[in-house]
Formats: C-alpha cells, structure tokens, sequence
C-alpha cells in the first residue's frame, strides 16, 4: 500500500524541490505563492486523470499515467500560447495501491515537468475506494492581450496542423485486442504517441512571439471536434482537403479525423502568413481552409466536398 500520507507528502517535496523565479512559496504551506511577471496574464487548467476512463494499470505503466496526467495541462496551456510556469497535482489513491506504482508515477510527472520548466508547487492526497484518480491544475503566462483565443478564425484563413494524427487512437485500438501481449503493444516504435505524447509548448511559444496563429486548439478529442469548437468560437464553418492530413504510421483516416489524445496543436492563420513547414523539431502541414459558411466539410483534391460530421470524444454522450 502507499505510505501514510505525510510520508507520501514529503517524498514529493523532495522530488519536486527545484528553483522558480515566479514561485515564492511552494509545498509545505497552506497555499502556494506565486510572483506574475509584469505584463503577463495567468492562465489556469484543470484536468482529470481517471483509471479506467484515461488509463489502465495493466495497460499503462505508471510512468506513463504521470507523463499523460501532466501532458493534458501542459497542451492546454501551449494551445493559447502561454508559457507553463506551475503545477498542481491532486492524487486520490487505493490502499492496496503498492508505493512503488506512486513514485514510478512520479518519475513520469516530474521528468515531462523538468523539460517544460513546470514546478510542482503544490496538490492534495486523498484516499479512494474506486481506483487512482489524479486532478492536475497548470498555471501558465502570456502576454497581456495576447493570449491565441478559439475565436479569432476568419473566412480565407488556411488551417494548419502540427505533426501526425490518429496514432494514438490507433495504439488504443490494438490494447483492446485482447489476444495481443501488452509488454508486446507497448513495445511497438509507434506507440510512443500514445503512452508519452509530447506537448507542443515550443511550437505554441514561436507561433505566439511572431503572432501567427489567429485561433487555436490542441487536438485532445479528435480533429473534427476540435475544429467544429473552433468554427463554434469563430462563427464560421472550414474544409478539409484529405490528401493533405498528416495520417500517421499504422492509423487510419478515421483515427486522423476522430482519435483523439494527439496533443498536436490545430490553428488558423492568414493567407499571407509564412508558416514554416517544420516549428520547434515538429512538422507543420496545412489541411484546409476556412469558410465564411457554416459547417465542416472534407474533399479530395478535385472532389466535391462532403458534409463532416463531428465523431471525437465527448463525455456523456450515449454509446
């Protein structure tokens, strides 16, 4: 079982300890403070991690549940073009959960954490009767008035993408086959996008600084849904041509389109804007455009376009 909770408590602070020029006070206080840069607006999301619903033990290693747990934020806070600064991390645990399962969950925080200079400046313990349940808050700056909105979209933009999409969904799909070993599916070179998605923070930072992007999302529930949120916030409608989707190694076109768990990043720019087909290590494909008409719609490079209908994740929804 995890140790008692002050025990838990204090190897997270000794894990987590490390210098902050806009923390003040971290953990071992009642609340944490921190110092806003002068011109920046704070930004703040909150995200569940559920064992069942985001990740299962037998399928996902523990170091993976913390990276993916820490990944959500960390792509919220790159979709408006900020800069993650601090993390807070709120862990409910079973009993009979062994500690060695928290620290590797740790480890897979804390490393994702260092990389993107995010502190752990805070958080909760709780004891649960239904499985691990982790609630990450990320804090994150940009500056004043210039955070990437949803809204910003304009008919005749061009749409972009970064990297490939569906391989997540794709990883997903083969963990539900049963016949197939998980040691096996978690060994595959693809499988990466799935158990360790990288947040496209850099990516977000240069299109920000240079004021490219007009309206952004980070693909967590499929492209059509993140786009139809776009086109909701815009007041417009998008085409997307299909040869130009960046399917990755091993999905499929319907992956692409409605997977999910990509933590790419979709936005609009300008048509005169000069997008680099290659940001930050990633590559950048344009996918279509923008409409003043409402509605999504996909086409070829010469046929009629087709009504696209919204197919990502969405909670609550019958199944």
């Amino acid at each position: 079982m995890p140790l008692p909770e002050k025990k838990i408590i204090e190897r997270i602070r000794r894990a987590a300890a490390k210098q902050s020029t806009t923390l003040v006070e971290g953990i071992g206080d009642d609340c944490a403070i921190l110092r806003p840069p002068a011109g920046q607006e704070l930004l703040v999301t909150t995200d569940f991690s559920l064992e069942g619903t985001h990740f299962r033990r037998e399928w996902h290693p523990a170091e993976s549940v913390g990276h993916r747990c820490l990944a959500r934020g960390l792509s919220d806070i790159a979709a408006m073009g900020g800069r993650p600064v601090a993390a807070f991390l709120s862990l409910a645990l079973p009993t009979d959960l062994p500690q060695s399962w928290v620290d590797g969950f740790m480890r897979g925080f804390l490393r994702l954490a260092d990389r993107h200079k995010t502190v752990l400046a805070g958080g909760d313990t709780s004891e649960s009767r239904s499985g691990v349940l982790a609630d990450i808050m990320v804090l994150g700056y940009a500056p004043r008035g210039r955070a990437i909105r949803r809204a910003g979209a304009r008919p005749g933009d061009i749409l972009y993408v970064t990297g490939a999409l569906g391989g997540s969904a794709a990883v997903l799909e083969r963990l539900f086959q049963p016949q197939i070993n998980a040691d096996a599916r978690r060994m595959r070179p693809d499988s990466k996008r799935h158990f360790f998605p990288e947040p496209r923070v850099a990516v977000a930072q240069y299109l920000l600084k240079r004021r490219l992007a007009t309206a952004m999302i980070d693909l967590s529930d499929g492209l059509s849904t993140d786009l139809a949120h776009i086109c909701e916030e815009s007041g417009v409608g998008a085409t997307l041509v299909e040869p130009l989707i960046p399917v990755a190694q091993g999905a499929t076109l319907a992956q692409a389109l409605h997977g999910g768990e990509d933590y790419e990043l979709l936005f609009t720019a300008r048509p005169k804007a000069k997008i680099p087909l290659e940001i930050a290590g990633g590559s950048v494909a344009e996918i279509g455009w923008v409409d003043a008409q409402r509605g999504m719609r996909i086409t070829g490079r010469t046929s009629k376009a087709q009504s696209l209908k919204v197919k990502g994740w969405e909670y609550f929804q019958s199944r």
